[in-house]
């Protein structure tokens, strides 16, 4: 009962903090050959990928440069690995290391053995993809996605695991409410996040798919995006604005930056009113319970 809240506190200290605490439980390994905390060389062939890797690619090219730099100079850092059972290991981190050692040819790879379980595996591997490999930035998001969902963390907490702010870890979420081809284009870096984001703004899915595909073919800068988003969305904010709405230019501007902050913000789209006076009202949509939850997080209530 007491190694409970120990292990909470040590995950709100990030991926280190996972290790040391996942080396002092299941103390009954520590006589096996291997044991917990151990540094060791372990057969390839005992090794088990991670079934909760978040990279699902990875370059051929890059693993081969690798192997031939392992042939080399051999393993510089230490894989990380679980004990299943005698003579029986699975990965928690460093699958590249694991994969070139074998196009290198080796038939046994140092290891850091540790102990966890499936929770601190999938926290242990996710956390140390975000924070150590160049993930594109849906495998970012998708990882974010599992922490919060699999892992059960609040966008804040999800935020101190990985060392980033509520609002950068809600913008990268967003993404994966854009179209599966806009998805593609952004992971196969067709486009960058901040085309991403500006695209998210917009929401009818054909009109994201034409601006992506314009995007592609114009090689569209994010400001020209911006401008695109903002002139798409500018007759649906004049039509909702009171007949004695001050319709200057300065004025239509200042209300559409205001609005497409404050859809950055909250992750959905928001509608702004205002009149002349300085008077109107904010409208925050949401589609489900979860979604208002959320909201309701982000607002701090």
């Amino acid at each position: 009962m007491a190694k409970t809240p120990r292990k909470k506190n040590a995950l709100g200290r990030g991926l280190g903090a996972l290790l040391e605490d996942s080396n002092t439980s299941n103390k009954e390994l520590s006589t096996d050959r291997n044991p917990a905390g151990s540094i060791n060389e372990i057969d390839l062939e005992n090794i088990q990928v991670n079934p909760f890797q978040p990279r699902t690619h990875f370059d051929r090219t890059a693993l081969e440069e690798l192997a031939d730099s392992i042939k080399v100079q051999g393993i510089i850092q230490p894989i990380t690995v679980r004990k299943l059972a005698e003579n029986e290991y699975q990965l928690i981190s460093g699958e590249r290391r694991f994969q070139a050692s074998k196009i290198a040819g080796l038939e046994a790879i140092p290891a850091y053995v540790r102990t966890a379980d499936d929770q601190q595996m999938l926290e242990m591997a996710l956390i140390e993809n975000i924070q150590r490999e160049s993930l594109n930035a849906i495998e970012v998001a998708l990882s974010y996605q599992r922490l919060l969902s699999e892992c059960d963390l609040k966008q804040e907490q999800l935020g101190e695991r990985v060392g980033k702010n509520r609002t950068t870890v809600n913008n990268y979420l967003r993404l994966l409410r854009l179209p599966p081809d806009v998805q593609a284009g952004l992971r196969d870096k067709k486009i960058s996040m901040g085309h991403a984001r500006a695209i998210i703004n917009v929401e009818d899915v054909d009109k994201q798919l034409h601006i992506f595909q314009k995007i592609v073919n114009e090689d569209l800068s994010v400001r020209k995006v911006e401008q695109l988003v903002r002139e798409l969305m500018a007759p649906k904010a004049e039509k909702a604005r009171p007949e004695k709405a001050n319709n200057s230019p300065h004025r239509k501007y200042e209300v559409q930056q205001i609005q497409t902050k404050l859809s950055s913000h909250f992750g959905t789209r928001v509608s702004l009113k205002a009149d002349g006076q300085s008077r109107g009202e904010i409208k925050i949509p949401f589609v489900s319970t979860e979604d208002l939850n959320r909201i309701l997080e982000i607002i701090d209530l």
